[in-house]
């Protein structure tokens, strides 16, 4: 509680100090669901309590439906003060382009290269030594989430690992329950992949494979043990019959699926529903069987802009957002963990915690999305779905695909 006060004693002091600024910027993103919605609003409170004005643009979807239409945008000579934004391909070509905003000026007065941990997340967003986006967080992939009220109707213990919760689901069933919730968004089947590429396989298969790219590992026994695993998970969510993800974590706030693979973004959602890590749901890094944090995540970038007023605003939304009140408070209620390493969360949950260990002991790994080329990551998408939806396509067919492409990787 005396963090709380802290964070909105010194946004107001912000907002008092800075009033004179006033200065609309149009920020697009995709967080829509409940608990990406209240996260967002803290950004929007601290930028309003700034004296600047936070117009909000989100758009409905994933990252997949919004992506296209923001690059069009900002290509279309249509551009938003800031914008949510993978790294990658697209993003370079925007920087070469001349149309993204250089903030290495904000990045040096505010220090990022000293408290932004672990420094690859700025890293991702330098491009010949110049820094065009700010990191929010860090949101990893590799969480295992349970239903507790799932486990005491079907009878059957909380599982510790993968496979208890395998062995569970057939209890699970019998009682009516979903065992493992997948929606149908194919981004979503392709995430529950790459956790067990790395929870099953262990970490110097998944580096051998997704940073070096050797296809003969890929071809291996860990990770045929994995296609195994993701035979057994498409199985046990065949029933999953929901589509977006929030609607697959609701199924296990509710009771109705037994678990869910997904980022901690998921977090915010058994949140906003008033759920108590521990207590009414149980979360496993890395399966329960290797505990690593994948260190991939959110950043903004801004768009350059004709108006000078409107580019210095978009410069203080970026300080802003790294700033050590705006990194507590966004976090908390996205259920991320914050990109400084300088800042007390003594009101984090248990999940959080267990977050913060893992990135503190150093367990972290690249998310593929900074290891492979987009094309590679849509060929192993595009696999992995055709996998999940088709019981007639082999684990070991899979494996050898997949291997196909990992050696096809430049």
């Amino acid at each position: 509680m005396k963090m709380i006060k802290t964070v909105l004693a010194a946004t107001v002091a912000l907002g008092l100090s800075q009033a004179v600024y006033a200065t609309e910027l149009e920020v697009t993103h995709w967080w829509t669901s409940g608990g990406e919605a209240a996260a967002v609003t803290e950004l929007a409170k601290a930028f309003d309590a700034s004296g600047d004005k936070w117009k909000d643009g989100a758009i409905a979807g994933s990252g997949g439906t919004a992506r296209p239409i923001i690059i069009s945008r900002i290509m279309g000579g249509d551009p938003m003060g800031a914008t949510q934004l993978n790294h990658g391909k697209q993003a370079e070509e925007l920087i070469a382009a001349g149309l993204l905003l250089d903030l290495t000026e904000v990045a040096e007065k505010e220090k990022w290269r000293e408290v932004i941990k672990p420094v690859s997340l700025l890293d991702s967003c330098t491009v010949n030594g110049k820094v065009y986006c700010a990191p929010l967080n860090i949101h990893s992939w590799q969480w295992l989430w349970l239903s507790h009220k799932a486990f005491a109707d079907a009878k059957v213990e909380v599982p510790k690992n993968w496979d208890e919760l395998v062995a569970a689901a057939p209890k699970l069933e019998a009682a009516g329950k979903v065992p493992l919730a997948v929606g149908q968004q194919p981004w979503q089947s392709a995430g529950v992949f790459n956790v067990m590429a790395i929870a099953i396989a262990g970490m110097d298969s998944w580096k051998a494979v997704f940073v070096d790219k050797k296809a003969e590992v890929a071809t291996g026994a860990e990770f045929a043990k994995v296609f195994a695993a993701a035979d057994q998970a498409r199985k046990m969510s065949a029933k999953t019959n929901v589509q977006d993800w929030n609607q697959a974590t609701n199924l296990v706030i509710t009771g109705g699926a037994g678990g869910q693979i997904m980022g901690d973004w998921a977090q915010g959602e058994f949140q906003l529903a008033n759920q108590t890590a521990g207590k009414d749901y149980t979360c496993l890094p890395g399966l329960g069987v290797n505990e690593v944090i994948s260190t991939g995540g959110d950043a903004f970038y801004f768009p350059v802009v004709k108006d000078k007023e409107k580019t210095e605003a978009q410069k203080r939304l970026a300080a802003l957002m790294v700033s050590q009140q705006v990194q507590v408070a966004f976090n908390l209620k996205k259920g991320s963990l914050p990109v400084r390493s300088d800042i007390d969360l003594n009101t984090a949950n248990d999940c959080m915690k267990k977050g913060l260990k893992i990135l503190a002991d150093g367990k972290i790994l690249p998310d593929v999305n900074q290891t492979l080329t987009p094309d590679t990551v849509t060929q192993i998408e595009d696999l992995i779905v055709e996998f999940w939806n088709d019981q007639k396509i082999s684990p070991a067919d899979a494996q050898a695909r997949f291997a196909k492409i990992i050696s096809a990787e430049k």
